[in-house]
């Protein structure tokens, strides 16, 4: 795992907004299991395939034509580390869906580079989960998942998988990259759901 700076934080009384066992910090910090891809946007694409009637993908240029939203949210990493008000600018995963009728219950994010994570449908819909571009009023830098990244706010960071492809919905549920080799499956930050046991 790549460690880039913002491991320096402080602590918060605002319990309300910090789980437990976390720090506050300032900074954005970086971690990735391997190196970043950088894929040119006429390259890229969002895709939602698996147990769906046919799959659907959106060009960057039709992502950019969906309705988008400016929103205010907290963020918080399993190595302890939360940042507080971070601005991001995205889609909503409900628009993506909404287009993709299925019953599937559950999804695999895929990205560029082979990473992978699993989270129930249910945690990506009813405005919970976006298709980020924008942080801070600027253009998604690679480092923190650009082109676009997944963001799953209630759920640990690396749940919102960067460099984000695709959706595969499942009837059934399958690990991800770090599920497999022993991170918690959900990822509660509120009940510090870190590995697997907890």
């Amino acid at each position: 795992m790549a460690v880039t700076r913002g491991f320096v934080g402080r602590r918060t009384a605002d319990s309300s907004r910090v789980p437990p066992g976390q720090y506050v910090t300032r900074e954005f910090p970086v971690l990735s299991a391997g190196p970043t891809p950088y894929t040119p946007l006429d390259a890229w694409d969002f895709t939602i395939r698996g147990a769906v009637d046919k799959p659907v993908s959106w060009s960057w240029t039709e992502f950019q034509a969906l309705p988008r939203e400016t929103f205010t949210v907290d963020i918080h990493c399993v190595t302890k580390w939360t940042r507080l008000d971070m601005v991001w600018s995205g889609v909503s995963l409900d628009t993506f869906l909404d287009a993709v009728p299925a019953q599937a219950a559950y999804a695999l994010a895929f990205s560029d580079g082979g990473y992978t994570t699993n989270i129930p449908v249910a945690d990506l819909s009813g405005r919970k989960a976006w298709i980020v571009d924008e942080y801070d009023g600027r253009p998604l830098d690679p480092e923190h998942g650009g082109p676009a990244r997944l963001l799953v706010p209630h759920l640990y960071f690396w749940k919102s998988a960067k460099w984000i492809r695709g959706l595969e919905l499942r009837t059934t549920d399958q690990p991800g990259f770090w599920e497999m080799f022993g991170y918690h499956n959900y990822g509660d930050p509120w009940k510090e759901q870190r590995y697997y046991g907890d």
